[in-house]
């Protein structure tokens, strides 16, 4: 399959990137949006990126220009019509996902593939809402799309092997890490990721530690780029929420349910940096959190750190993903220093296992336990 012409749908910030990573790769790409005032954003947005790169000398003018003018953007979802791809970018609404793709299906070539950048719902659902589910996929890139170089390729029952194995191909072009899996809530990284803030936010729920001691903890004893409590934050304590409610629907399991002082913070209208306060207040600027007690430190680190390994083992044991991609994933597409599999290797996995049989023991929560030999 050829791709000389992309579409993505949706202008924010995921979807502008999008745009910038397809543009870069020579290919023409039209952008379309629900407004002109959406329009007139994600052009911004693509025209701020690529003056980024150019500042810090990763682009000449003349190729930011370049890139620039291979790029249209408009409303109209005919523009999108002759597109070899289209790719959604819109908000984690499911039923705002499943109209665009019934638009789209009647907009888009028969031939056209459509792909949808959701970071955690249904692929089967929004594919669906199309009379070409076995040309529907999941592309999965992360933010920032023109800098991170993991996506997630998610395959439905439906899905035509051949578009897969197209989709797959396009996106090593592109210069990025492919992980092809098939589709389950939180797909590998979201699903990891999510587990573990959501095991912090528990924890802290319960009064065994502060935010500023976790989110310590978890940057000087992991050397995380960000702890839990501000990773929250980060991506919106909002989106954290709504993707645990599908995980935790489609798992049944305690550990999934949203823990409640997100659900409080939500609920207060403290959504994290984008509404101005979450765990943190954001009016001025915060220093690293920092806390002197070493315990406690270290007794957050090790059960925070060993659920979340114990999760990587489960998942590979499933044959859901493999090592390399859950490592490359959590690498990649979270900034860990290490992947998981890589710490399991460094530490032992029987110490691991050791480990796990105590969290489970001592908090008498059976998920924690490690898978039977």
């Amino acid at each position: 399959m050829s791709f000389s012409q992309i579409g993505v749908v949706g202008l924010g910030i995921m979807g502008a990137g999008i745009v910038e990573v397809f543009a870069r790769a020579g290919h023409q790409v039209v952008g379309v949006a629900e407004s002109e005032a959406a329009v007139d954003a994600g052009r911004s947005n693509l025209a701020k990126s690529l003056s980024r790169a150019v500042a810090k000398g990763k682009l000449t003018q003349d190729q930011a220009d370049e890139i620039t003018s291979r790029v249209s953007f408009g409303e109209d979802f005919d523009l999108l019509a002759n597109c070899d791809l289209v790719i959604e970018a819109a908000p984690e609404i499911l039923s705002l996902k499943t109209e665009i793709f019934s638009k789209l299906d009647a907009a888009v070539k028969p031939t056209g593939i459509l792909a949808t950048n959701t970071s955690s719902l249904s692929v089967t659902d929004i594919a669906n809402a199309t009379s070409r589910p076995a040309q529907v996929i999941g592309m999965h890139f992360f933010n920032p799309a023109p800098v991170q170089k993991f996506v997630e390729v998610i395959s439905t029952a439906h899905s035509d092997a051949q578009v897969v194995s197209s989709i797959v191909e396009l996106g090593k072009s592109l210069g990025k890490h492919l992980a092809q899996i098939t589709d389950q809530p939180g797909f590998i990284v979201n699903k990891l990721l999510l587990r573990y803030l959501n095991h912090a936010v528990q924890i802290l729920d319960s009064g065994q530690a502060t935010k500023e001691q976790m989110d310590a903890a978890m940057r000087e004893l992991s050397n995380y780029p960000m702890g839990p409590c501000e990773l929250l934050d980060l991506i919106g304590i909002d989106t954290c929420v709504e993707i645990l409610k599908t995980i935790h629907a489609d798992t049944q399991l305690e550990i999934d349910r949203p823990a409640d002082g997100m659900v409080n913070l939500v609920s207060a209208g403290n959504k994290g940096r984008k509404s101005g306060s979450g765990f943190y207040d954001y009016a001025e600027k915060l220093d690293v959190p920092t806390d002197a007690n070493v315990d406690i430190k270290n007794q957050v680190h090790n059960d925070l750190l060993i659920a979340y390994l114990g999760d990587c083992i489960a998942m590979e044991a499933t044959g859901y993903a493999t090592k390399a991609d859950i490592d490359f994933g959590m690498k990649l597409g979270c900034g860990l220093p290490e992947g998981p599999f890589e710490v399991i290797e460094r530490i032992g996995l029987d110490a691991v296992r050791s480990a796990q049989a105590e969290l489970a023991q001592r908090t008498g929560i059976a998920a924690y336990q490690p898978l039977p030999l």
